[in-house]
C-alpha cells in the first residue's frame, strides 16, 4: 500500500492495516481502489481546508465503507451503509476500540449516504463525503490539483470502477428499494457516475 499520495499521507499501525487487509480481501480490486481513493480524496480536501481530523478513523471508515455491497457482508434487509455501519463495529471490536469510537465507525459509513454533513459539525464525516462523492460522481473534482488526481489514479487505477459501482447500486435498488442507493439510481446517479471526468 502507498502510504502517501503527493504529499498526502495515510495512516499506518495495526488498525489501518487490520483495514486494508479486509479490504483487499473481500473487495474487488475496483473497489479497494475506491475505498482508497476516497480516502485520499478526503485527506486531501482536509489538508487543503486546514482541518484537523482522526486520521485513523477515517482511513478504517473509508476503507470498510463498501464492504457491505460484497455478497459475504451484503444484508437483504438493511440498506448497505446500515449494514457497513454494523460491520465496522465488529471490525473495531475486534481491534480493542472502546465503544464510542466504535460508534463513529459506524456513524461515518451511514452518513456517508445522508445529506451533507458541515465540517464544523463532523469532520470525519465531512471527509468521507467529500472523498466518496469526488470518487463516485465527480462532484467536486474541480476544487483538487490535476497534479494530486494523475498521483492518486496512478496509484490506485480505476480499473472499470464506474460500470462495475453503478451494477452494485442497481442490485441495491432492485432489492430493497426504500434505500438511499434506489433514491441515486431513480435521480440519474448512474448517468453522471459514468460519465465522471476521472473515467
Amino acid at each position: 500500500m502507498l502510504i502517501e499520495v503527493a504529499g498526502v499521507r495515510a495512516p499506518g499501525g495495526r488498525a489501518a492495516e487490520a483495514a486494508r487487509l479486509v479490504c483487499e480481501e473481500y473487495a474487488d480490486k475496483a473497489l479497494h481502489h475506491h475505498s482508497m481513493r476516497s480516502y485520499f480524496f478526503g485527506a486531501a480536501w482536509a489538508q487543503a481546508q486546514g482541518l484537523d481530523f482522526d486520521r485513523e478513523l477515517f482511513f478504517v471508515s473509508a476503507l470498510l465503507h463498501d464492504l457491505a455491497l460484497v455478497p459475504p457482508f451484503d444484508s437483504h434487509t438493511l440498506p448497505f451503509e446500515e449494514a457497513g455501519g454494523h460491520l465496522a463495529r465488529v471490525f473495531t471490536a475486534g481491534l480493542g476500540w472502546p465503544t464510542q469510537r466504535r460508534d463513529r465507525a459506524a456513524e461515518l459509513i451511514v452518513l456517508h449516504m445522508r445529506e451533507d454533513v458541515a465540517p464544523e459539525v463532523d469532520v470525519e464525516s465531512r471527509l468521507l463525503q467529500v472523498g466518496t462523492s469526488a470518487d463516485v460522481s465527480g462532484d467536486g473534482l474541480e476544487v483538487f490539483d490535476p497534479t494530486f488526481r494523475g498521483a492518486l489514479l496512478a496509484a490506485y487505477p480505476r480499473l472499470g470502477f464506474a460500470k462495475s459501482f453503478v451494477r452494485l447500486f442497481q442490485d441495491q435498488a432492485v432489492r430493497k428499494p426504500g434505500c438511499a442507493a434506489a433514491k441515486l439510481i431513480a435521480g440519474g446517479w448512474a448517468e453522471r457516475t459514468e460519465s465522471n471526468p476521472l473515467g
